[in-house]
């Protein structure tokens, strides 16, 4: 397969990692200046950042999974165990920062019952689901892989 056939998918995994990356440097500025108008926030500053930046870490290891996972796919390695792995990461990375969402909801809770802003509750909730429906999903292709890979050998051994 030509390398070219993955192309257009590292451009968007270079591309929505853009905005975290962004995101992650303009985080300390962002929860000092929170912090400078809600001093009862302080306390909490830095478990909520960490959070936050081990979501980045987990987000990061699954786009550079992908990126494996592309590369094995140009090499015609689709089929094989290390695209398997590559998806179990994946669904491990995902299911982290569903997990690590799931227990900064109540921040977020506060955030929204201090400033009257119920969307941002919301978005606590559309990352978590999201973040379950990936890990669902490569959950699901990793299954498939994995069968496929083993119909694959045994075919192989038929002669």
């Amino acid at each position: 397969m030509r390398k070219g056939s993955t192309l257009f998918l590292r451009v968007v995994i270079f591309i929505i990692g853009c905005p975290i990356l962004a995101l992650c440097i303009w985080l300390p500025w962002l929860s000092q200046e929170v912090v400078e108008i809600h001093p009862e926030w302080g306390k909490w500053q830095v478990l909520v950042l960490a959070g936050l930046y081990m979501t980045a870490i987990a987000y990061f290891t699954a786009l550079y999974q992908a990126l494996k996972l592309l590369s094995h796919i140009d090499q015609n390695l689709a089929f094989s165990h290390f695209a398997v792995k590559a998806l179990r990461v994946i669904k491990l990375c995902a299911l982290l920062i569903g997990l690590v969402y799931v227990l900064e909801m109540p921040f977020f809770y506060m955030w929204g019952e201090k400033d009257d802003a119920p969307g941002i509750i919301l978005l606590g909730l559309v990352i978590v689901f999201a973040s379950f429906v990936v890990s669902v999903f490569a959950a699901v292709l990793q299954k498939l892989l994995y069968e496929a890979i083993e119909i694959k050998t045994e075919n192989d051994l038929t002669v």
